[in-house]
């Protein structure tokens, strides 16, 4: 299966693995609102909600066009790369980890902005959601991350 998976996918993964040391559930894919699709959404022990996206290389980072909006979704915001990655391309104010396919590293924190309680609860909600049709899906191909079949 890792043979499949994309370079921002093997990096999803090892962000994943990495905040399940740090007590987060995660999901990936997730989309809080039309047109916007969060590459990992992380669910915290306190139901703190972390957005991470992931970049594997300059042109893919510099074609994101949408990051800004992403930032109201969740309580901190992260850039996920790998060790070659140009870190001086991303935004000061952001947080910073360094991945790859097996696992991560916080280097930077990023800023603290809490989510009011009505958007955490719809957000909790969405994350559930997703993650049940998610499971669902590896037991009935008929269902999709949107809970429509085909």
């Amino acid at each position: 299966m890792q043979d499949d998976l994309m370079p921002g996918q093997l990096l999803a993964r090892g962000v994943c693995r990495h905040l399940l040391h740090h007590g987060f559930v995660t999901v990936e894919e997730m989309v809080p609102a039309p047109g916007l699709r969060l590459d990992v959404m992380g669910l915290g022990p306190k139901g703190e909600l972390w957005i991470v996206e992931c970049k594997s290389s300059r042109v893919d980072f510099t074609s994101d066009r949408k990051w800004q909006n992403y930032l109201e979704w969740g309580d901190r915001f992260f850039w996920a790369v790998d060790a070659d990655f140009p870190v001086e391309l991303l935004p000061e104010g952001t947080g910073l980890i360094l991945a790859d396919a097996y696992d991560a590293e916080i280097v930077r924190m990023g800023p603290e902005a809490p989510l009011a309680g009505a958007r955490r609860k719809v957000m909790v909600q969405k994350f559930a959601r997703h993650a049940a049709l998610r499971l669902q899906g590896f037991r009935d191909p008929g269902v999709t991350a949107s809970g429509i079949s085909p």
